[in-house]
């Protein structure tokens, strides 16, 4: 691709920023950090999902700073890229997750998957107390896979009030696992009652049961992409036709990115080995880094849109 010292890329802002921070001699706190947490030996469908870190991070090459609407410029936000986890299944693998989300505990945390089990150790790492998941499953099974990590947080201490799923799908759950999310007191967004509700609303409330209306709460964001449709996410192994488009998807992230109670984000299930040759799958992901960053920038914007 033709290089524009004009059209900076995000690939060079996600690599430079973090060279910045290792190379000074007294290094600012970053207002982001990125973490690669590849895992996929415990997925219930064979993936290739540990291979999306570096394809995500590779597909920001194709993607401006440059935010049109309100007008900012991500090159403003300091972004320190911690690189990925080596061997993330497993205790020993979620053990040095959530180390390395703990050496930063008021510092927003993206962890690009890999797949959902990863969901567990990274809220753990940033201490949430509220859960938000975008995914077509309850994720409420038993053991450890990228099928329990809800449950196993539920288990862990987050109240079952103050976890909402938002787009669980038609013929993608059971009985028994609509059940267990009904008896933990789970609030249930079927992907249907999207249809006409703006993202940025059904975010907004969703936070505010996750947090429990505490200022103070700690709050992770699971974007699992297989919420989505499969027109727009063929490579994730569970995705369905009729999910939501990838501007909700988008809207979302950045409504996660915005908003202060919101520690630790994760995005999950793209199998980056199946994508199609266009790349939709991992660009879509891609962009949702680009959108959570927006948010964060977007905490500290001052009236007028200027940073």
């Amino acid at each position: 691709m033709t290089d524009d010292p004009h059209w900076p890329r995000a690939s060079t802002w996600l690599t430079d920023s973090t060279a910045r921070l290792h190379q000074s001699r007294h290094p600012g706190r970053p207002d982001l950090v990125v973490l690669g947490v590849p895992a996929h030996r415990t997925s219930l469908s064979p993936t290739g999902a540990h291979e999306t870190p570096g394809a995500i991070r590779a597909a920001l090459q194709r993607c401006s700073t440059w935010v049109t609407d309100p007008g900012l410029d991500l090159a403003e936000l300091t972004v320190l890229d911690l690189g990925d986890i080596d061997e993330p299944d497993g205790p020993d693998g979620e053990h040095a997750t959530v180390q390395a989300i703990r050496q930063y505990p008021d510092v927003p945390v993206l962890a690009l998957g890999g797949d959902n089990s990863i969901t567990y150790a990274v809220a753990r790492g940033a201490w949430a107390d509220g859960l938000v998941t975008l995914d077509a499953h309850h994720d409420l099974r038993d053991g450890t896979s990228n099928g329990s990590p809800v449950r196993r947080l539920v288990e862990a201490g987050i109240p079952g009030p103050r976890v909402v799923q938002i787009g669980i799908a038609d013929f993608a759950n059971s009985p028994e696992y609509a059940t267990r999310a009904r008896d933990l007191g789970v609030t249930v967004v079927p992907a249907a009652a999207l249809d006409d509700r703006p993202m940025a609303d059904v975010m907004a409330e969703a936070l505010e049961i996750a947090s429990a209306g505490s200022p103070d709460a700690r709050v992770h964001v699971d974007l699992d992409l297989d919420v989505c449709d499969r027109a727009v996410a063929p490579a994730c192994p569970a995705s369905l036709p009729g999910g939501i488009g990838a501007r909700q998807l988008r809207a979302a992230a950045r409504a996660a990115g915005a908003d202060p109670r919101v520690v630790s984000i994760d995005l999950t299930e793209v199998d980056a080995t199946a994508d199609l040759p266009d790349q939709r799958t991992v660009r879509l992901a891609a962009l949702c880094v680009l959108e959570v960053a927006t948010g964060v920038l977007l905490r500290r914007v001052a009236p007028g849109g200027r940073a």
